[in-house]
């Protein structure tokens, strides 16, 4: 396999090499990404409860949330500048990433559960996100090698369905096992995270197995071919020069989507780090400090709260698909976003738990769009050649409000929310609205940007 350097073309970059595909073949290619969003399902539900069950105090969730947005600064844009410039006959070019990705986190997840200190379940989940972003961000620019544009909303949005699919499982996983195992291990976490975590281990793997299997890549031409195995001696420093030299020249669309980018998943994190927390001390009065029980249980009830959104998800990426393409995509995603700044506005003040599942409604949809629409207007405004790189480069749009909420969240949410974790979900809902307004700034190809 050649993993190279330099200008090399992505294989399948000329629309005439690139047929329309059925939907059987578009859900096969993307099936793996059911499995990547199994264990992103439950690292968003499991993880912040492992860490209370740990003795972790909620002040210090973000800084041990850091390694999802260090690794995914620093892992998807290399992959994806080292997957553009990489090709085998027998195992293609993004699909090798897919399986070190996958491999990686299915050990990650086995292991998981077993953890004795904060510290243990804090260095797994290093080693869970960088096979996480191993694996993912080639997926996107595999959607953009195989489909000619006019599929394009298709095939992300199905990643969108995938998403929701693999997300809801992991947490009715949790809450189907915590109604079987009520008992916890020596460490003080329950049986019902070992029996989420070691499903999530079969399902990473073996989804992206079959999409290996199913769905053949695009070799690349005889030009392309040449270009790649002339470029094989290259530097080892390339991939990170191509990287700031792609970022350099970033089509005016990408900069425009980091702005609602900086706000859309500073929120996202907020609200994964304490929505389990809040619904503690909404519905049951407590909080993990005052009845580490109730706690528990509050915990598993956020993980139907949060499998009821992606059903949400799932069941809405295909209109999603409707709409994208028969409105401007930055519509979709503004409105998108207005209902999920609803959502979390709404949701803190909500006492009885089978209401909670209302606001979720807005919310999934608005994480279908999240996950499919964005990525619409990005591959209609990158060069073919550099879908990887600039792949990566959107993650990083992603993992830098991540990483800077990390680090500034933790200060925000003593000094300035009283350490309510109500008022959390109430700022991320802030924040979606301002992203939803920088939303309708962006001027996709053809398109005049809408005064806000």
């Amino acid at each position: 396999m050649a993993a190279v350097s330099g200008g090399a073309m992505s294989a399948g970059g000329n629309e005439k090499f690139k047929p329309s595909l059925s939907f059987s073949q578009i859900i096969n290619m993307n099936f793996g990404f059911f499995g990547i969003q199994y264990s992103f399902g439950l690292q968003q539900t499991a993880i912040n409860p492992i860490y209370t069950f740990l003795n972790a105090d909620p002040e210090s969730l973000p800084i041990l949330n850091l390694a999802g947005p260090m690794t995914g600064l620093i892992i998807q844009p290399l992959i994806g500048a080292l997957s553009d410039k990489t090709w085998s006959p027998r195992w293609g070019r993004r699909k090798p990433y897919f399986l070190v990705g996958a491999i990686t986190c299915s050990i990650a997840l086995f292991f998981m559960p077993f953890s004795s200190t904060l510290w243990m379940a804090a260095g797994l989940l290093w080693v869970l996100d960088a096979g996480n972003n191993t694996a993912m961000e080639p997926y996107r620019a595999f959607v953009a090698d195989k489909l000619p544009k006019a599929q394009y909303a298709k095939g992300f949005l199905t990643q969108s369905f995938f998403t929701g699919l693999g997300i809801t499982l992991a947490n009715l996983s949790l809450y189907f096992f915590q109604q079987i195992w009520t008992k916890s291990s020596d460490n003080g976490i329950p049986y019902w995270v070992f029996g989420a975590f070691f499903v999530g281990t079969v399902a990473s793997i073996g989804s992206v197995l079959w999409s290996v299997y199913t769905t053949p890549e695009i070799p690349p031409t005889d030009e392309e071919l040449a270009a790649l195995r002339a470029h094989e001696k290259g530097s080892i420093f390339e991939p990170f020069i191509e990287i700031f030299q792609s970022i350099s020249n970033m089509p005016k669309v990408l900069w425009q989507l980091a702005l609602v980018y900086l706000f859309q998943w500073y929120a996202m994190f907020c609200y994964w780090q304490f929505v389990s927390h809040s619904i503690a001390k909404s519905v049951w009065k407590t909080s993990a400090q005052e009845n580490m029980a109730l706690y528990s249980e509050a915990a598993g009830w956020t993980g139907l709260v949060n499998g009821f959104y992606n059903i949400v998800t799932f069941c809405s990426a295909f209109g999603l698909v409707w709409l994208a393409n028969k409105f401007s995509a930055r519509y979709v995603h503004a409105f998108c976003l207005l209902l999920a700044c609803l959502a979390l506005l709404i949701m803190p003040g909500i006492e009885n738990k089978y209401l909670l599942f209302a606001p979720m409604i807005g919310f999934g949809i608005a994480w279908a769009s999240m996950m499919g629409v964005p990525y619409i207007m990005v591959a209609n405004s990158i060069p073919a050649e550099k879908n990887g790189v600039y792949m990566g480069i959107v993650n990083m749009m992603i993992v830098i409000p991540m990483m800077i909420q990390t680090l500034t969240f933790g200060g925000v949410f003593k000094h300035f929310l009283g350490s309510d974790p109500a008022m959390a979900l109430r700022f991320a809902g802030v924040l979606l609205g301002i992203a939803a307004l920088a939303t309708l700034r962006i001027q996709v190809k053809g398109e005049v940007p809408a005064e806000v």
